[in-house]
């Protein structure tokens, strides 16, 4: 059975535990061990370290199918996924030390907010991070972290700050209790930090091994993998959605009422239009990941214009999936207020998925300059 295929059968069962995550706010260690076995968490490292390296459509699938039943397990899922990538910006012998059994995690928190000193060996590391998904569960944490050298702050050629991620063992961070939010409450995205940890050079990505492999994969950028998993979560929590309205619509029957809402033309015509949004925001989508998976199989790094696609096509995932959940959700009537409906979990779960950097407002910005030939700033595509 592959993942795509394992993902689809572990959905509803995971569905059946979402107010049991939502409680907890996080995945519990059974289940993400059960997404650990199933190689979700592995999907991207390489296969000679014993990962499955598939496909970036064969990871957006599973992530996908996840979302129909829970979108924190999807969420958790994708943010395992993308974080085991950084293994191939490491030396080989400590990369395979790092993943050493097939069901070790990586997760954590690109963003430099930690400070990595120089020292003999590597670096000395302080920092906190906000948005560890799944880092409870994992068993290497990744932060981001601007260089410093002798008290200074060390830049690239292009002068601008030095940043790298480092690997922290999960013995060594301090997880910190944040995580008290409206939505994605079972990611377990809680803050964490580590004070005065040292980290071998080895261990700090993009430092001693500055480029990918030439295999497919790898020519994603770290930030597009990251933009396809929210985008993916988005599609199947409104897919969910729809399929939550149809099941409420055909038993409901409004205060008032002999008809049930499924007979009546208003919901009719809002199903229609919800199918019709998703369907085309989802062609979109993997049409462009298709025509950037075919540029990384011809052996070169993906281009900006496909990255330019991709993003527009991930921003206008999210987007569509607002619209149509919060369609689904306002259509059910009271019924969706309450705890006990799927719809308004899935209406604060596609909110909350809104307010990521990759798939903010600003990105349209970006494509569009890019559409109409400015120059253009295409570090975060």
């Amino acid at each position: 059975m592959n993942v795509v295929a394992k993902a689809r059968q572990l959905a509803p069962e995971f569905a059946k535990r979402s107010a049991e995550f939502e409680q907890l706010r996080r995945v519990p260690a059974d289940v993400s061990q059960q997404m650990a076995a199933a190689g979700f968490y592995r999907m991207l490292i390489p296969e000679t370290l014993g990962g499955l390296e598939v496909s970036p459509i064969e990871a957006v699938e599973v992530f996908e199918a996840l979302a129909i039943g829970d979108s924190s397990c999807a969420w958790v899922s994708f943010i395992g996924a993308t974080s085991g990538t950084v293994l191939v910006r490491i030396p080989e012998p400590s990369a395979r030390k790092i993943f050493a059994t097939p069901t070790t995690m990586i997760a954590g928190v690109f963003a430099p907010n930690g400070r990595a000193e120089a020292v003999d060996g590597g670096f000395r590391v302080n920092g906190r991070w906000q948005w560890g998904s799944g880092t409870e569960n994992a068993d290497w944490v990744l932060g981001g972290c601007q260089l410093i050298d002798g008290g200074e702050v060390l830049t690239t050629k292009g002068g601008a700050p030095r940043s790298h991620m480092m690997l922290f063992p999960a013995k060594d961070v301090e997880f910190l209790d944040t995580w008290h939010v409206s939505g994605l409450r079972g990611t377990g995205s809680t803050d964490f930090q580590v004070t005065d940890l040292f980290v071998p050079a080895a261990h700090a990505v993009g430092y001693q091994v500055t480029s990918n492999p030439e295999r497919p994969l790898y020519q994603f950028p770290q930030f597009t993998l990251l933009a396809l998993g929210i985008a993916a979560v988005a599609l199947g929590t409104a897919r969910g959605a729809i399929d939550e309205l149809v099941t409420v619509a055909t038993k409901k029957v409004r205060a008032g009422s002999t008809a049930s809402i499924a007979s009546r033309s208003h919901a009719q015509m809002e199903v229609a239009q919800a199918e019709a949004t998703l369907r085309a925001a989802r062609a979109f989508f993997y049409e462009a990941l298709a025509k950037a998976w075919d540029k990384a199989l011809a052996g070169s790094p993906v281009p900006v214009d496909e990255r330019r696609d991709l993003r527009l096509a991930t921003t206008h995932v999210v987007q569509s999936a607002v619209k149509v959940v919060d369609a689904m959700y306002t259509l059910a009537g009271g019924t969706s207020v309450y705890e006990s409906s799927r719809l308004q979990r899935q209406f604060r779960d596609v909110h909350v998925a809104t307010q990521h950097i990759m798939v903010a407002p600003s990105t349209l910005e970006t494509v569009g300059r890019l559409y109409l030939g400015l120059e253009t700033n295409t570090a975060m595509l």
